[in-house]
This record gives structure tokens, sequence and C-alpha cells, in this order.
């Protein structure tokens, strides 16, 4: 159902699939089975993910999970109740997104450019890696979404993307100059590799895998100085959707642009509007400059990561 109506991605069903056979497993050591599972039986599965140490976030992900199983199983009269009905899921702690600088992204794809003496394979990667991160910065795409564009996607004067995301929704996307500048000159690199994909991989017939672009993005940071902790795909896309807000964007349009399907998950980006609010304040309010006419500082301690959290 999840992959013939709702277009679930490959990740997503080996999600399910994952969190279904972790209950089945706490089921059968009770002598009880998905098909058979009682209240108590998934409260007792409940109770051992707690007392074992899992993440608050993984206990209501696979919770989540199981209570669409029954509810599917219900709607189906596969089951005549719902025995996840009454579970209870714990709030998850949402994480503030880890972002760079604007100056670290320069950097970046800075790092992308081709050293004079560069290997055929040393520039290629280089090529590819700074077309990859134009593209993923200019349009915050998913790393999925990216690897999985092909190269007829692209023309000379392309200016928007049609981009197929999560659930099979689609998406219009505008492209930067530099990010098609960028992809022309990887077009360019690899026309005698006649591949379908844009970023192709080892195997011009198969795509780039996310463990390869990944080894090509710590490369990249490595070039820049930034630390491989800081640095993954998402970071790319959530520097995007930061330094978008923070440059007059409107969460409608970065919604949008996104792909998201509910507003709420857009929200957690309005972090970097606490920094924007004070110093418009400081500008503008009558209190908001020291009697030495430098602004002062009306906002109190910087907020914690907590404090930030609870106010989104």
């Amino acid at each position: 159902m999840l992959a013939a109506e709702r277009a679930a991605a490959p990740a997503t069903l080996a999600a399910y699939t994952a969190d279904l056979a972790d209950c089945e497993a706490s089921l059968l050591r009770q002598g009880e089975s998905l098909d058979t599972a009682s209240a108590d039986g998934l409260r007792a599965w409940v109770s051992e993910m707690s007392t074992s140490g899992a993440a608050r976030r993984t206990i209501a992900r696979r919770i989540s999970c199981i209570r669409q199983y029954y509810l599917f199983l219900l709607r189906d009269a596969r089951r005549a109740d719902n025995p996840a009905a009454q579970l209870d899921a714990p709030t998850p702690q949402r994480a503030l997104p880890k972002f760079l600088t604007e100056s670290e992204v320069v950097a970046l794809i800075e790092a992308g450019t081709p050293p004079a003496g560069a290997t055929p394979a040393e520039r290629r990667r280089l090529i590819l890696g700074r077309a990859a991160l134009e593209l993923l910065y200019a349009t915050g795409l998913r790393i999925s979404e990216m690897l999985a564009l092909r190269r007829d996607s692209f023309r000379e004067n392309t200016r928007m993307l049609l981009i197929r995301g999560k659930g099979g929704r689609e998406r219009l996307v505008p492209l930067s100059d530099p990010a098609r500048d960028a992809v022309q000159t990887l077009l360019l690199e690899d026309k005698a590799r006649a591949s379908p994909w844009l970023f192709s991989g080892r195997a011009p017939a198969k795509p780039l895998t996310r463990q390869g672009f990944d080894k090509i993005l710590a490369e990249l940071g490595g070039r820049a100085g930034i630390p491989p902790d800081r640095l993954s795909p998402h970071v790319l896309r959530h520097s995007f959707a930061t330094h978008m807000l923070a440059h007059g964007a409107d969460l409608r349009t970065l919604q949008t642009l996104l792909g998201h399907a509910d507003i709420s998950t857009t929200q957690i980006y309005t972090h970097v509007q606490a920094d924007r609010l004070r110093e418009i304040v400081q500008a503008h309010h009558p209190l908001g400059q020291s009697p030495s006419g430098q602004p002062a500082d009306t906002a109190g301690p910087e907020p914690s990561a907590a404090t930030d959290e609870k106010n989104l």
C-alpha cells in the first residue's frame, strides 16, 4: 500500500520494514505476533524500547509506524480492533538544524575548482563535487532528489527544474546562474561517458551513490577546512533554508521550494529570526542605542538551543 498508493521511497519502505520487525521480535518473546498482538503486548514493546535507551524520536517514529499498520489492518477488515490505538508516544525533542555560514559555503564551493596539474580522475571528481554543491545550495534539494536527476533534465537555457519529491509530489525550483554554469561544465566533462544520469558513478550506466557523494563532500570539506562532522548533504539543504530566511524569504515560499507537505516542518528554520529581530530593535527602537551611541544589547543573554526549541 505504501509503495503503490503513497509512492513511498525505498528508504521509507526499508524504515517501516525495520520498525515492524523490531515490534514483531518483541511480541514473539511474549508469545504473540503482529497478527495476534494485544494492547498489553504493544505496551510491553514500548516499555522495552524505553528501558533499552532508544532515543525519543526513534520510539515516536516506531509507534507511528505501528499505529498506521494496525489502522490499515482495521480498515482492510483484517482485524476487528486496533491494539495500537491507545499507545502513548513520547514527544520527540526537536533539534535545531545544523548549517554552515555563508562564507563557509563559498569556501566549500570554491574547493571544487580543479588545480593546475590535476589528474583526469581528480579533475572530474572536483567538477562533479562543485556542480553538486552549487545545485544543492541553490535549490535546497534532498540528496536523493539530486542524484535521481537525469542528464536530459538540463538544457543550456534551463531556468527551472521539475523535481519529484517525497510521496511523488512534484515541484518546480528555480536554477541560479552559477548552478547552471557548474552543471554545464559537468555535462561537457562527462560528454564522452554518454550516461543517462547527471551525476553518474564509476559505471556510467548507474547514478552516483549516496556513499560516493559523501566521499567527495568529505574531500571538498577537507580542502575548505570544514570538519567532517559539520558536513552532510542535508547540512547544505539546511544552509539554503537558513540563508534564504535570513535574507527575507517568507515561510510559504520556502515550504514550496523545499517540498515540505506541512509548513510546521519549515518553521524549524525560524531560529534565524531571533538575531534579525534583535538587530531591528537595536537599529530602530528609541532605547536601542546606548548613551555612547552604540547599539545596546536589548535582547539579554544569547538564547540557548533549548530556549530556541521551546519558542519554536
